[in-house]
């Protein structure tokens, strides 16, 4: 069981940051590193009721960052590793990454244990031989919601020598507020969260190279290739972090995009639906 004053990365002293209420309900205080500046949760009891959906209804986001986060991948790949090879999205939902990756020309396979596969069936890991290895891992969105983020990224490396991911750094300059909106406690689901520092520890206990855009995207590595993300890194503020909505809608498209709206809304729906009497 991860103790609430012990860091599930460097294993250092946690202090207490404040206390949310979890899928309107439960009481739950979240605790930061005073090392390595880490956040999470106390030990998350709730997790069987917080993925009685395995996508939750606030993940509004899911198609704009599917779409952008191809585009990133496409380039990732493109950069440093072999296109033509075989890769793996880990915990890829309904399968639309992979569909878009697909159509985009790589070999792309999904592997979830919990979701649906829509949009990519028959290209699932179990339809590959025993075993399967493959040029790259993805790992979207994935990271936050680890209880033991060390056993569990470790796992990633059964697959491949790298893993691209994505999970929004712990904003910097100011202290961490409980209504910062990528904690989401509505969902339950988002129990640990991650700074530049974090990261870089776990690339040490794991064996390996860590680069980072400092905002968003990350690559764990046990190859010797070139940092993809050179050219645009920047530290995240506040301000970015609440600018990751960003996903919302490609560049090209006019008009405004409606998602911050939708999410705001999905989650007063969320809030309201528990009741009273469930509170304490």
């Amino acid at each position: 069981m991860r103790s609430k004053n012990t860091c599930l990365v460097c294993g250092e002293a946690s202090a207490p940051l404040f206390e949310n209420l979890v899928l309107g309900r439960y009481p739950v205080a979240y605790f930061q590193c005073q090392s390595c500046g880490l956040v999470q949760t106390e030990h998350p009891y709730w997790l069987d009721e917080a993925y009685g959906a395995a996508i939750s209804s606030l993940d509004v986001g899911m198609v704009g960052r599917n779409i952008f986060l191809s585009h990133k991948a496409a380039q990732t790949i493109a950069a440093v590793f072999d296109p033509g090879a075989r890769f793996l999205d880990y915990a890829g939902g309904y399968g639309l990454f992979v569909r878009m990756m697909r159509d985009k020309g790589f070999d792309f396979y999904r592997q979830d244990r919990y979701c649906s596969n829509i949009f990519a069936q028959h290209l699932d890991l179990k339809d590959l031989e025993p075993h399967a290895r493959f040029e790259l891992v993805t790992a979207f969105e994935v990271f936050e919601h680890l209880v033991d983020p060390v056993a569990e990224v470790r796992q990633l490396f059964d697959y491949a020598d790298s893993v691209l991911f994505s999970t929004v750094l712990v904003p910097e300059g100011e202290p961490l507020q409980k209504d910062w909106w990528y904690l989401v406690p509505e969902t339950g689901q988002h129990i640990v969260f991650f700074t530049v520092r974090a990261l870089e520890l776990l690339a040490q206990q794991l064996g390996c190279r860590f680069f980072s855009n400092h905002a968003d995207l990350h690559l764990l590595t046990r190859r010797d290739i070139a940092d993809p993300f050179a050219e645009k890194k920047k530290p995240i503020s506040v301000r970015v972090a609440e600018k990751y909505l960003r996903w919302a809608m490609p560049s090209d498209l006019q008009g405004k995009s409606l998602l911050a709206q939708d999410f705001e809304a999905a989650r007063q729906r969320a809030s309201q639906r528990a009741a009273p009497s469930e509170r304490r």
